[in-house]
This record gives structure tokens, C-alpha cells and sequence, in this order.
């Protein structure tokens, strides 16, 4: 082969391989299905809950970090995958019975993202024992890996979200997840 066809070959091979992974980690994210927003059940007292409207109970949350205007993100699980990645998916709730903005500042600050539109992007990772911090993984074209289109939240609205990162080592089992403006929560991995 010529070296112009043996690098020709090498960027398509490095290009597929490139697709295969982000393929892989889109599959992961989307097992889930769809994401929806889903009503809270109406405040105690208020004479409107219908079965339709309550929140379905899935488990023990593996945590809950408060926002600011009323928001709430809670951790419904944080799955490892064989592919390296490691999944967080939870719910971010309204608490209140009015409309809130979801802050731009969740996004992060990182201008490749910012053109990407309102995310979870500025959502970081730490693995303590190692020192070491992850951020939400981007597609080839910036995209953040994490849920997007979030402006505002109606009263008592729950959206379903994810993030993806760069699992940490096996060896961890316990990361610090962060996210802009909320508090800082400690959860364990499974997988």
C-alpha cells in the first residue's frame, strides 16, 4: 500500500471505530425508553390526585440533591456498563405549585456545549480515592451524552434525565456526583 492509502485507510478505520463506540453508548442510554415529564401528585389537602397523576415508586433513590427555585434531583440508579461507561439516571423535580426555570448554568460553562442548548452537561463525576474527576462524555459533533432541552419545569413537573461519563476504575464503587448550583451527593455504582 501507497501512504496515502495506508492513511486513508487508518481515518476510516479510526472513523468506524469512532461510530461503533458512540453507538454503543447511545444503546446504553436509550434502554430506558423515551424520556417523559411525568406530574407530581398534587400537595395533601388539594382534592385533585387521580391515580394517573402519582409518582411511581421504584426503589430506594440513591440520593437527593436539592437545587435552587424548588428543583430537586434525585438519583434513581448509577449503572457501569462493559463498555466503559458509566449511566446515571434520576428525576428532576419542580417542588413547587409554580413554574421554574431550569438554570442555564447547569450546562456548564464549555462553549463547544453551550451551542448544544440548555443540558446536564455541566454534571461532573469524582472518584475520591483516585483524585481523579469525569465530565458528562460529548459525541464527535459536541453533543452532550446527557439529557437536554430542559427551559422550564411546570408546578410539581418531573422529567426523566441521564448522564454518561467515563466509568471509573472497577475499583471504585462509590463516586461524588456534582452538579452546578445543587448539592453534592455521594452514590454508589452498580455494575
Amino acid at each position: 500500500m501507497t501512504g496515502r492509502r495506508t492513511t486513508t485507510f487508518s481515518a476510516h478505520l479510526s472513523g468506524l471505530a469512532i461510530a461503533l463506540g458512540l453507538a454503543l453508548g447511545i444503546t446504553a442510554c436509550s434502554a430506558g425508553g423515551p424520556e417523559q415529564n411525568h406530574a407530581l401528585p398534587a400537595a395533601p389537602g388539594s382534592g385533585s390526585g387521580s391515580a394517573s397523576r402519582e409518582q411511581l415508586q421504584t426503589g430506594t433513590p440513591l440520593a437527593e440533591l436539592q437545587g435552587p427555585n424548588g428543583l430537586t434531583l434525585t438519583i434513581t440508579s448509577a449503572e457501569r456498563d462493559p463498555a466503559g461507561h458509566l449511566t446515571i439516571r434520576g428525576d428532576l423535580t419542580n417542588g413547587r405549585a409554580e413554574a421554574a426555570v431550569v438554570p442555564a448554568a447547569l450546562r456548564g460553562n464549555e462553549l463547544q456545549v453551550l451551542r448544544t442548548g440548555p443540558s446536564l452537561a455541566g454534571a461532573t463525576v469524582v472518584d475520591f480515592v483516585r483524585d481523579k474527576r469525569y465530565y458528562v462524555l460529548r459525541d464527535t459533533d459536541g453533543h452532550p451524552l446527557t439529557t437536554t432541552g430542559l427551559s422550564t419545569l411546570k408546578a410539581r413537573e418531573r422529567a426523566r434525565v441521564f448522564m454518561q461519563f467515563p466509568a471509573p476504575p472497577a475499583g471504585t464503587t462509590t463516586v461524588g456526583l456534582q452538579l452546578p448550583l445543587f448539592d453534592t451527593a455521594t452514590i454508589k455504582i452498580s455494575g
